[in-house]
């Protein structure tokens, strides 16, 4: 399968040669096999292109900007489908092809979701089943949540009783007292004759 990216070579616009270099630029970086095809200089390639970008696709005024990006025949989207399809790592099935062997590609959601039969994933579950297991793990994080509340609560109570402690070793001794704005914080330097 190769794909087709259809370009202006000679546009005027800035913001169209930008798009069509990002799309050319990441497919060369990632070794996809494509083809630049020009509808700037070919009468035939426009035609192609403007056809066979499906209508909901097609801009108010009815003709598509390059880039256009096919696999084959089939249509894959414009350069705002392409960046997002590339934010969401989801390019290659954007493109319709296979991720290379030991890439990290996450699949479409759709892809993601259905089984190779055809199955959307979780519908052989029963719903009651479902259910009781997320009730016994929702009892199951209270329950871990109270044992690190009371954690958190005897680790701040021996905190407070070191601190007490300190200061009162140095009960016979004068404290110069600094309070931050923040009145749980205060700092407690004993005074320093010299």
């Amino acid at each position: 399968m190769v794909i087709k990216v259809f370009v202006a070579t000679s546009s005027g616009s800035v913001a169209i040669r930008k798009k069509q270099q990002e799309v050319v630029g990441f497919l060369e970086a990632n070794k996809i096999d494509f083809k630049e095809l020009d509808i700037a200089g070919d009468e035939d390639n426009r035609k192609w292109m403007r056809e066979n970008v499906p209508g909901e696709k097609k801009p108010q005024n009815g003709i598509p900007l390059p880039p256009q990006i096919f696999n084959e025949e089939q249509y894959c989207g414009d350069f705002d489908s392409f960046f997002s399809a590339k934010e969401e790592n989801i390019i290659y099935s954007f493109l319709g092809l296979a991720p290379p062997p030991g890439s990290k590609v996450k699949k479409s959601p759709e892809e993601a979701s259905s089984l190779p039969n055809g199955d959307v994933v979780g519908e052989a579950q029963g719903t009651r089943e479902g259910t009781e297991k997320a009730e016994e793990s929702g009892e199951n994080e209270a329950q871990k949540e109270d044992n690190e509340d009371a954690g958190n609560l005897a680790e701040s109570q021996e905190k407070n009783e070191k601190i007490r402690l300190e200061l009162t070793s140095y009960a016979n001794l004068p404290l110069i007292c600094f309070f931050s704005p923040k009145p749980q914080c205060m700092v407690v330097y004993p005074h320093c004759k010299s």
